[in-house]
C-alpha cells in the first residue's frame, strides 16, 4: 500500500473516531522543556475516554467489519488491560455484543473498569492464569461462533486506527514536522502506524522505547528476525510483550536496534512519580515510557522540537507503594541486607551504632531464631543520599558485621521482600 493510500485510510479512521471523542491534546510541557532545553510536547493519549490510545485501533477494526457486513452481531477479544477497555467502549458505541477473555489473575479493578466502559454490551470470561490461555480461548470462541476477534496490534486495520494519532499531530502542529518523535512500543501497532504515516522526505527522527525487561523489538531488530522472548518482566504490563507483531515488525525492521531505548523499570518509576508530583499527571508504566526516554537522550534533544506520545493513564493506585519502592532502589536510596547477628543481649543496640544520621530502618524481620549463637535478619535501610551506603558498608566491614546485600538479587528479593 502506498503512503498516500495509507494516509487516506487513516484520515477515514480519524474522521469516524470523532463520533466517540475529540482529538486528544498536544501540550507543550514547560517543565520538561526547561529541563532538557528543547520544545517538548506531550501527545496526551491518556485523555481518551478509556485513558489510552487502544480505543483507536479497536474502533477502526470493528467499524470496517460492520461496514463490510461481516460482523455477526458479536465481537470478541483477549486482553487484560487497555485493549479490553477500548474494545468494550466500542461495543457499547456500536450497540453490539462483545465477549472479552481475560486471565483469572486480572486485577479486579481492571475487570470493573472494563465493565463500566462496556456496560450491558460486554461479557467477561476469565480463563487461565496467563494471556496465552485467554488468547487461545478467544480464538476458539471466534472459530466456533464466527464472531470476529479484534486483535490488539497485529492487523492492518488496527495499525490504521492507531496512526490517527499522527494525523492529529500533523494538524495540531499546523504542518510543522517535529524534529524527533518518541514512541512507546509493546506489540508495535502504534509505532508502525506513526512511522508509516510520517515516512518519506522530511520525516522526524524516530526513537522507540521498550521496558528493559521486555525488549522484543530491540532483540528482533538486532537479530534481523522476529524473536520471541523466553521470559520477561511484566511490571510494565501495557508494553511487556514477548513478541512484537509480525505486521508491525515488517514496518519497523528497517530501523537499527540502536533506535530502541530500553527503559529500566526502576527509572521508569522515578519518571511516573516525577510527573505525578510535579505535573499532576497520572501515568501507567507504559504511558511514561516516552517521557522516560528523555533521560537516555539527554543533550540530543536540546534545541529541538520533540513530541512524546503519552500512551496511557490507567494506573491502579494500589501499585503506588511498589512504584515508590522500585524508584528508591533504582536511585540507590534503599537497600536490603541479610545480617548475621550474635544472639546476645545488646547485639541489636550495638548494630544501630553503625547507622549514620540520615539512615533509617524501613524493614526489620528475623529470618531464623532457632540458632543458638547467631540470628539471621532481613533489614531494609533507606537513606537521603546514595553515597551514605559506602560509609555504612565500610563500618560493617570494620566492625566485622557479616552481611549480604540482596537488593539486586531478584530471586532472594522476590522470596523475602
Amino acid at each position: 500500500m502506498s503512503t498516500s493510500d495509507f494516509r487516506s485510510r487513516v484520515a477515514s479512521a480519524e474522521d469516524a473516531l470523532r463520533a466517540l471523542f475529540p482529538e486528544t491534546p498536544l501540550q507543550l510541557n514547560e517543565h520538561l522543556s526547561a529541563r532538557y532545553g528543547g520544545r517538548i510536547f506531550l501527545k496526551r493519549e491518556d485523555l481518551t475516554p478509556v485513558r489510552s490510545y487502544k480505543i483507536r485501533g479497536a474502533f477502526n477494526f470493528m467499524r470496517k467489519r460492520i461496514a463490510a457486513g461481516s460482523a455477526t452481531g458479536k465481537f470478541c477479544c483477549a486482553s487484560a488491560g487497555n485493549h479490553a477497555q477500548g474494545f468494550a467502549f466500542a461495543c457499547r458505541h456500536f450497540g453490539l455484543k462483545g465477549r472479552i477473555f481475560m486471565p483469572v489473575t486480572t486485577p479486579q479493578q481492571k475487570i470493573d473498569k472494563t465493565r463500566i466502559f462496556g456496560g450491558d454490551a460486554v461479557e467477561i470470561e476469565l480463563v487461565g492464569d496467563f494471556f496465552d490461555d485467554c488468547y487461545a480461548a478467544a480464538k476458539a470462541y471466534s472459530a466456533e461462533t464466527g464472531a470476529p476477534m479484534v486483535p490488539p496490534f497485529d492487523h492492518e486495520d488496527i495499525v490504521e486506527g492507531q496512526a490517527s494519532v499522527g494525523l492529529e499531530l500533523e494538524r495540531q502542529l499546523a504542518g510543522e514536522t517535529p524534529d524527533m518523535l518518541i514512541l512507546p512500543v509493546g506489540g508495535g501497532g502504534l509505532a508502525s502506524g506513526l512511522t508509516r504515516y510520517f515516512e518519506g522526505e522530511g520525516a522526524p527522527e524516530f526513537h522507540f522505547v521498550e521496558p528493559l525487561g521486555a525488549p522484543s523489538l530491540r532483540t528482533s531488530l538486532a537479530e534481523g528476525k522476529l524473536v520471541r522472548l523466553p521470559q520477561l518482566d511484566g511490571f510494565v504490563d501495557g508494553a511487556a510483550v514477548a513478541e512484537i507483531g509480525r505486521l508491525p515488525f515488517e514496518t519497523l525492521r528497517g530501523f537499527g536496534a540502536d533506535r530502541v531505548i530500553l527503559s529500566p523499570e526502576g527509572r521508569l518509576c522515578q519518571t511516573m512519580l516525577e510527573m505525578l508530583n510535579v505535573e499532576g499527571i497520572v501515568l501507567e508504566p507504559a504511558g511514561a515510557l516516552a517521557i522516560d526516554a528523555l533521560r537516555s537522550l539527554g543533550e540530543s534533544v536540546r534545541g529541538k522540537t520533540v513530541v512524546l506520545v503519552v500512551s496511557g493513564g490507567n494506573f491502579d493506585f494500589e501499585r503506588l507503594p511498589d512504584v515508590k519502592e522500585r524508584a528508591l532502589r533504582f536511585e540507590g536510596l534503599k537497600k536490603y541486607f541479610i545480617l548475621r547477628l550474635a544472639q546476645r543481649p545488646g547485639a541489636l543496640k550495638d548494630f544501630l551504632d553503625y547507622l549514620g544520621p540520615d539512615d533509617d530502618i524501613a524493614r526489620f524481620e528475623y529470618l531464623k531464631k532457632s540458632a543458638r549463637d547467631f540470628a539471621s535478619i532481613l533489614i531494609g535501610i533507606e537513606t537521603k543520599d546514595s553515597a551514605n551506603f559506602a560509609g555504612l558498608l565500610k563500618r560493617f566491614e570494620e566492625g566485622g558485621v557479616s552481611y549480604q546485600d540482596i537488593t539486586d538479587n531478584q530471586i532472594l528479593a522476590d522470596l523475602l521482600i
